[in-house]
């Protein structure tokens, strides 16, 4: 694999050396050395990090910043296993996915204390301020962007396929991605995610054809109390995306994560992939598809003409048991702010998190039009948060993947899988 996410960056038995060594230390000159650890690696965004510690160091020259980059499929676990060690790391990729149980198991430190007299949360947009701090007003981590789905579709093949336009509804996707579906010429309609982290297109299209019923805190949940999972709606999403897979996507995409899906698109094999605004960069270094041949479209609607835009980040925090709190926390702060923030979320394609870059023209042509055109239409595309921060998210991940595998495979049925679902997360909730 050539892509963004490929496995890069240390070997895992270094990575776990690393994990164990205790290697933040202060030299006899008082010169700090703080062990920053990255999740979603890939080789351009570890060189961005690369440039921005390097500013940083010439800026704090008592602070020196050794980046730690494990390969993506892997890095979470590592990352794990280093609080566990309880050394080895002081600043840390903290995602919204992992963020509950990191809590949970006391491995994050409540960064308040630290950034209280910190300048940059003037110019935090809304959804920055609001992710960087718990109900409680604890800050377990600064947001460094926001991740929003979109449609990236070939323009050159949905008009050779006789539509004058991309799809707007899934309907449309199972339509157009059909009708260009041709595995003699080795095209296909959708680069479909069977594998790693398959469930999340599931819920999407689950939650356009609830999205009249949903609860916008709770975007697992309807208005009724009920899960999303237990709406006879959710039956027709499946079958319509299940569909997708059947008719208009390559075999092997039943073991699809995240590189194979957007090497797909990239290579010019796939005419439609979903998914988030990071793959903007990626695809324009494609040379196989070409500037005047994809775009992207905004999320595909429910039935209702309405889509569920499900809020994603990640960012940097803290290790609880560093011994360089007030370091780390001048980093992120670094980080958070300035030229720094906007040019980590420019180059890797993402929502930005200050004010300022949000009104910036890079954000308002090409293929980040949709993206406005989604904020603009708030009604039509209705912002939701999805439970991820969950002490049990790792565990739903787990369990929901398993379970897409199985009906892909035919050893688990459509109707088992909501029930499932719907099961686990009422249980969750009763429980809780």
């Amino acid at each position: 694999m050539t892509l963004k996410k490929s496995f890069v960056g240390l070997g895992l038995g270094l990575v776990a050396a690393l994990a164990f060594s205790g290697c933040s230390a202060t030299p006899s000159d008082g010169t700090v050395t703080l062990q920053m650890v990255e999740s979603l690696t890939n080789p351009a965004r570890t060189e961005v990090i690369k440039g921005l510690i390097s500013e940083f160091e010439a800026e704090n020259p008592g602070i020196n910043v050794e980046l730690i980059s494990p390969p993506t499929d892997q890095a979470d676990q590592k990352i794990q296993q280093m609080l566990q060690a309880g050394s080895g790391v002081d600043v840390l990729e903290v995602r919204d996915i992992t963020v509950g149980s990191f809590v949970a198991n006391g491995w994050l430190s409540d960064m308040s204390t630290e950034l209280a007299d910190w300048k940059g949360w003037d110019n935090l947009t809304d959804n920055a301020a609001k992710y960087a701090k718990t109900a409680d007003g604890k800050t377990y981590y600064v947001p460094y962007g926001f991740y929003g789905l979109s449609l990236f579709y070939r323009s050159d093949l949905v008009k050779e396929a006789g539509f004058s336009a991309p799809p707007t509804s899934w309907d449309d996707l199972l339509e157009q991605a059909t009708a260009i579906q041709d595995p003699d010429k080795n095209k296909f309609g959708y680069a479909f995610r069977g594998g790693t982290n398959g469930n999340s297109n599931v819920v999407v299209a689950i939650e356009a054809f609830v999205a009249d019923q949903i609860d916008q805190d709770n975007a697992f949940k309807l208005t009724n109390g009920k899960t999303i999972f237990s709406a006879p709606e959710a039956r027709d999403a499946l079958k319509t995306y299940f569909n997708i897979f059947e008719q208009a996507s390559p075999p092997s995409s039943v073991a699809w994560g995240y590189p194979e899906m957007v090497e797909a698109f990239s290579n010019g094999s796939t005419a439609f992939l979903l998914q988030d605004p990071e793959v903007i960069a990626t695809i324009s270094e494609s040379t196989s598809v070409t500037a005047d041949q994809w775009n992207t479209a905004p999320l595909l609607t429910g039935p209702t003409g309405k889509a569920i835009q499900p809020m994603a980040t990640a960012g940097w925090g803290t290790a609880a048991k560093s011994e360089h709190k007030a370091e780390a926390a001048k980093l992120i702060s670094f980080l958070s702010e300035g030229d720094a923030a906007t040019t980590f979320a420019q180059k890797n394609s993402l929502v930005p998190i200050l004010k300022d870059a949000a009104d910036s023209e890079f954000y308002k042509t090409g293929a980040w039009a949709s993206y406005v055109t989604m904020n603009e239409n708030p009604d039509t595309y209705i912002t939701a948060v999805q439970p991820r921060d969950s002490a049990w998210w790792t565990e739903w991940i787990q369990k929901s993947d398993s379970e897409l595998q199985q009906v892909l495979i035919g050893q688990m049925t459509q109707e088992e899988l909501l029930a499932s679902w719907d099961s686990y997360w009422t249980d969750k909730w009763k429980n809780s």
